[in-house]
């Protein structure tokens, strides 16, 4: 009896061993089977996380610059508002003298002496102005209150009793600060520096029926009185003797310089 065997031809038998080895070789080490990847292909994650993070610090270095900043501010208000604004007197009282040539009716009579007592309100942003006789006569005494928070200037003629309302003119008037400022630096003496007058006209015209409208301040100075409307001559010319009849002036300072205001009626 004869045994017959048949054996797998060597094609069938190498894929099965190489799937074996395959599978030894896997299992043997794992390092072996782990594919390489070119450098930077695992780099984009910490590249965003690092732009990120520097945009944050940009606005936090921001933010806090706006915030030192604001503190600085608030700070110099602090400051100005407690410290040098509470040094100014809420009132300040100055009387007042200068020495002035008249040379508009008196050029040869040489120096004139003027006094007022002006009283100047900071916060409240307003000045009055006493203006006694003159010693030279020609002249009215007067009470003026320049305010600047109205932009209105209010005289009163003491000789006619009524008063005069017109638009501030801050190329004449200064400011109460300034005001101040010149008055204190030249407290020392008795006298302003001399100086020079220069004159403006005016002329009334409308009657004020409302005198609450001025203001508090000038209501105070300008209540129970005739009240009238000035405007101002655009231009120059010289007043004849029978207009000077119906005019009156004031002579004033609140500057370097002498005013004369020069109020007629309306013909």
């Amino acid at each position: 009896m004869v045994k017959i065997g048949v054996q797998q031809p060597p094609a069938v038998l190498k894929p099965e061993q190489e799937k074996e080895k395959a599978k030894a070789a896997a299992g043997g080490d794992g390092a072996a089977g782990a594919v390489l990847l070119p450098p930077g292909a695992e780099e984009p994650a910490p590249t965003v996380q690092g732009r990120r993070s520097s945009l944050s610090g940009v606005c936090y270095l921001t933010m806090g610059l706006l915030v030192l900043l604001l503190g600085l501010v608030f700070a110099s208000m602090y400051v100005y508002r407690y410290f040098f604004i509470t040094q100014l007197p809420r009132e300040s009282v100055f009387h007042c003298g200068v020495l002035y040539e008249d040379s508009l009716y008196s050029p040869f009579k040489g120096q004139l002496e003027l006094h007022e007592d002006v009283k100047i309100y900071m916060e409240e942003n307003y000045e009055q102005i006493n203006v006694p006789v003159p010693q030279f006569g020609g002249s009215d005494p007067a009470d003026i209150i320049h305010d600047f928070q109205r932009g209105l200037t209010a005289y009163h003629d003491i000789t006619l009793d009524k008063c005069y309302v017109i638009e501030l003119n801050t190329t004449i008037v200064m400011p109460p600060r300034n005001l101040w400022e010149l008055l204190v630096n030249v407290k020392k003496g008795t006298y302003l520096p001399q100086t020079y007058i220069i004159q403006e006209e005016m002329i009334a015209t409308e009657h004020v029926s409302d005198m609450e409208q001025l203001g508090s301040f000038i209501y105070r100075l300008c209540s129970g009185k005739e009240t009238y409307r000035l405007k101002r001559r655009s231009a120059r010319r010289r007043i004849s003797r029978r207009e000077a009849e119906n005019c009156h002036r004031i002579r004033h300072f609140e500057n370097t310089f002498v005013v004369e205001t020069v109020i007629c009626k309306k013909s």
